[in-house]
């Protein structure tokens, strides 16, 4: 059995404002570059896994842009380590389980709402931030079989610290509908990476 997304009536309302006080606590510059257009619909946001950070960076956006119910998927053994993130939103995946299928239909069942919001890292692991190739792990295909149903929306984040003492982050943001058609959702996944990195490589120029 997985372990369901909860939202418990104190931790959850602490942890979204305790996500939007830490980012501003340690970051000098947070930036959301990017158009969201809200159809009303449940989000399904997919993004890179770089940091500890990473979820903290979604719910940023969640509070900021989204305003649904956050929820993220999160491997078992760290969920049940960190036991107060399923109260938060967190529900759980073991990938050598054949639970894992119920995690991914639990998924499916989450976008069924549209107040909810589900954060997934299709890598599945944390990389360095210098990888470029985000390589989807085959699950995706299951989640992403009524994409229909609900808005895709693609966050990249970035990490630079210009010339100032504490680092700033970009955080990237794209309707997956509005990306070339014809590609494969990884494949542009992947060209919207290199887009971001394009720009901030001319942000350098302008900052």
């Amino acid at each position: 059995m997985i372990l369901k997304a909860k939202h418990n009536f104190l931790i959850y309302p602490f942890f979204k404002r305790y996500s939007v006080w830490i980012m501003k606590k340690h970051f000098g510059v947070i930036q959301v570059l990017g158009q969201f257009q809200d159809r009303k619909l449940p989000v399904l946001l997919i993004s890179n896994h770089i940091s500890w950070w990473d979820g903290f960076w979604s719910m940023y956006l969640n509070v900021k842009v989204f305003k649904r119910k956050f929820h993220f998927m999160m491997l078992e053994d760290q969920l049940r380590r960190f036991w107060f993130f399923n109260y938060t939103g967190g529900f759980s995946v073991n990938k050598k389980s054949k639970s894992v299928l119920e995690s991914l239909d639990y998924t499916s069942e989450l976008l069924s709402d549209s107040n909810n919001m589900v954060l997934i890292f299709p890598q599945g692991e944390i990389t360095t931030m210098h990888q470029q190739n985000i390589n989807f792990e085959n699950g995706m295909v299951r989640v992403l079989k009524n994409k229909e149903n609900y808005q895709v929306i693609f966050q990249v984040n970035l990490v630079d610290y210009f010339s100032y003492k504490k680092p700033g982050i970009y955080l990237y943001i794209e309707d997956y509908d509005n990306t070339v058609s014809g590609r494969s959702v990884q494949d542009s996944y992947h060209a919207f990476y290199l887009q971001c990195v394009e720009n901030q490589n001319n942000l350098t120029k302008t900052t």
